[in-house]
């Protein structure tokens, strides 16, 4: 029961992603000659070249990846990002082609950002329905089941090529930088979307004193817990303890006041906390 209820809120995510992915196309990139990263950005740039629709365009260059992807990536993964792509070209053929969505601003900079935030939150919903939103990622998913080389650095050089044809096709550089910065706001969107908002830190905490009075002051200062690591160097020529902590962004100041206070050779190294899993706490 919950399997298929979990299967059905993620074909909501994909419906909703791909509507939002559409009406960032049609309402600000397309009408503006902006592109954006992967098969939507291609799109967009041979609309401009061959006069198909943007939706047929997806449709026609998604396909064949679609079919590779069935025996590259799973069924599941496959069958959702074919109802994905259907709806996405539905829905960016109806915007542009059947209602006539006008454009929302003329304003490049406007344009720009607000389709990138609108597109980023589309992908964001779409990846976390499990799906992908075009042949772009499914390439880069299949070079790198094959090869050496990261999925990132695969979407990378595809979204390179796609911003170079833009500034080809528009003849502008100016716009190609434009699209450069709608797929980075776009990217931004789906890492929030994907994994939330950095809002908490982890710090490791390190000396060759013992760090024990340090935790207890830090505990009843800050009202956090964290977990206390006895340990050797690297040479094994000295014994460590190690405090590690996951803290809000905006008590870490406090935290380094108390930490220098104690003892000015403590060393302390701040992380991102970019996925926390499991019961929300204040400890590690």
């Amino acid at each position: 029961m919950k399997n298929s209820r979990a299967e059905i809120f993620n074909y909501v995510f994909i419906v909703f992603g791909s509507f939002f992915l559409a009406f960032g196309v049609a309402g600000f990139l397309s009408p503006n000659n902006i592109a954006t990263g992967g098969t939507a950005g291609l799109a967009i740039v041979l609309h401009h070249v061959i006069k198909l629709p943007i939706g047929v365009l997806m449709a026609l260059i998604n396909i064949p990846l679609l079919l590779v992807s069935l025996k590259f990536l799973g069924k599941n993964f496959a069958i959702k990002s074919i109802v994905c792509i259907f709806f996405i070209v539905v829905f960016v053929d109806f915007l542009s082609e059947i209602i006539h969505l006008p454009n929302f601003s003329n304003d490049l900079l406007l344009a720009t950002l607000y389709g990138g935030v609108i597109i980023g939150i589309g992908l964001g919903l779409i990846f976390k329905g499990g799906a992908s939103a075009g042949g772009g990622t499914i390439l880069a998913k299949i070079v790198a089941s094959k090869t050496d080389i990261k999925t990132s650095t695969v979407v990378l050089i595809l979204d390179a090529l796609v911003v170079a044809s833009a500034g080809f096709v528009f003849r502008s550089i100016e716009l190609a930088l434009w699209s450069l910065i709608s797929i980075y706001v776009a990217s931004k969107l789906i890492d929030t979307i994907l994994i939330g908002a950095h809002n908490q830190k982890i710090v490791h905490i390190s000396s060759s004193k013992n760090l024990n009075e340090l935790s207890h002051l830090i505990s009843e200062s800050l009202g956090i817990s964290g977990t206390l690591v006895n340990g050797n160097s690297l040479g094994a020529t000295e014994n460590k303890d190690i405090i590690f902590i996951m803290i809000d962004k905006n008590r870490v100041n406090a935290l380094k006041q108390i930490v220098a206070a104690y003892d000015e050779n403590v060393k302390m190294i701040v992380m991102e906390a970019t996925e926390i899993l499991g019961k929300e706490s204040n400890s590690i």
